[in-house]
């Protein structure tokens, strides 16, 4: 069946005796296909996305402008038409994320993304009956639901999710269901210690200033959430007002415009203002900080400094800097060691962070003859000079990564940062000057870093 505007006047199932959740769940069932033969189109239709996904909606182009909306709740909506894309992607941003966790109630917000979807029959519906696919994303800064549908299955797709965000449920025995699968996440992820070093490196930086402490939690924290804890934050947080929708493919722009319209249009605006900021962290401690892990087998090694936000006028040159760095420190140490070389320059609503690190044998990092040192490394990196080569060579392979960004992510970040449209940030990336790395590079050498050196603990 194809997209019409007579699809779109169906009458939908109403479902008001049961909770939410028991809700969303008859919902995406009575969603299957009536006919065999209708699930096998479906099942064609997804094999079909995957071959075509080069010419996907990841095709866009940054001087594609999204037609835009926005409902009277406060939604912002961004539409672009993709004649030749297989599939419909859509993605719901919520713009707050783990950094508004109650101090020692980390988890929460993570917990919360998981309430929207709180089971896997959603995600079977979305593959099986929608050719496509649910995910849910939780970092510092928001909550994300991306989903694809074909294009035949739009107004279904839009439907649940609509449904989904309009009654998010709260309750005791989901409440503890969703921590039981976080604490087994996080219990999995112990032996990590490249994760581990991350972890700790990031609360070394930012003690307890909210990027310091872990998007998911920690065992502690996870405990001590209450299903109240939830219901808070979605009252504060969970709101249309607060939330901006992308949605691109094969479409017809006017239905589009008013199924959202349909099934996101009563969907409540905030009552009250979300805090954007929160007091700047004191200085890191300037000695290094070397942990023993239990059950590792690899060293690892961080260095970490405070970087820039997302629209910081330094965040173009040191999203470069980054990568010129990255080819200095590989040039310096041992083939063999090299490719455990990383530098990020992870950018965040508020100040950022720079980090350079290491995975190599036990062997290779610490003090004393043929061993690697690290902290020592990146000081004397950041301090060479930098040739009109390597900052050629680096602001050209920045720029490439940058335009391979999802473009429906790019709008999505002006609502969540603040910050000017892609268009306008490419071309201040295009516009850095090799001064302009060399001032960066000049802030990190004034900057206290956090060090961090994790180790296998002795058996």
């Amino acid at each position: 069946m194809g997209l019409t505007a007579g699809s779109l006047r169906l009458p939908l199932q109403r479902l008001t005796a049961f909770s939410a959740t028991n809700a969303l769940m008859i919902r995406v069932y009575s969603m299957r296909p009536a006919t065999s033969i209708r699930k096998l189109s479906t099942v064609v239709a997804a094999g079909i996305a995957v071959c075509l996904a080069s010419i996907g909606v990841g095709a866009q182009t940054l001087s594609d402008q999204p037609k835009t909306d926005t409902l009277l709740n406060g939604l912002k909506v961004y539409i672009w038409n993709r004649v030749a894309s297989p599939r419909v992607e859509a993605k719901l941003r919520i713009h707050s994320g783990a950094a508004f966790d109650p101090q020692k109630h980390e988890g929460v917000m993570r917990l919360l993304a998981e309430n929207i979807f709180p089971n896997e029959a959603a995600r079977e519906f979305f593959k099986e009956d929608l050719g496509g696919e649910l995910t849910i994303s939780t970092n510092y800064d928001y909550i994300e639901i991306s989903a694809s549908s074909t294009p035949e299955n739009m107004l279904k797709m839009l439907e649940t999710i609509g449904t989904a965000i309009n009654t998010v449920e709260i309750d005791k025995e989901t409440t503890a269901k969703l921590k039981a699968n976080l604490l087994a996440e996080l219990k999995a992820g112990e032996a990590d210690e490249a994760k581990a070093a991350d972890r700790i490196v990031r609360a070394r930086l930012f003690g307890i200033f909210p990027y310091g402490r872990p998007v998911n939690g920690s065992e502690e924290s996870v405990n001590r959430i209450d299903f109240a804890d939830l219901i808070d934050a979605r009252e504060r947080f969970i709101r249309a007002d607060n939330a901006s929708l992308a949605i691109a493919g094969n479409i017809d722009t006017a239905l589009a415009k008013r199924a959202i319209r349909r099934y996101f249009g009563a969907w409540e605006k905030s009552d009250k203002r979300v805090p954007s900021t929160f007091r700047q962290p004191d200085p890191p401690a300037k000695d290094t900080l070397t942990v023993e892990w239990k059950g590792g087998t690899s060293a690892e090694a961080r260095t970490a400094f405070r970087g820039a936000a997302v629209a910081d006028k330094n965040a173009p040159a040191a999203a470069v800097y980054a990568r010129l760095l990255q080819t200095k420190l590989r040039d310096r140490i041992p083939e063999a060691v090299a490719k455990g070389v990383f530098v990020r320059s992870e950018t965040h609503l508020l100040p950022g962070e720079f980090v350079v690190g290491l995975t190599a044998d036990p062997n290779d990092i610490g003090i004393g003859n043929g061993k690697i040192n690290s902290p020592e490394i990146v000081a004397n990196a950041i301090a060479e000079p930098i040739m009109d080569a390597e900052f050629a060579k680096a602001l050209s392979a920045t720029i490439d990564a940058w335009k391979n960004r999802n473009m429906m992510s790019l709008w999505l970040d002006v609502d969540t940062y603040k910050a000017a449209e892609p268009k306008a940030r490419l071309d201040a990336l295009s516009s850095v000057t090799i001064s302009d790395v060399r001032a960066f590079a000049k802030i990190l050498q004034s900057e206290s870093a956090a060090v961090v050196v994790i180790i296998p603990a002795a058996k």
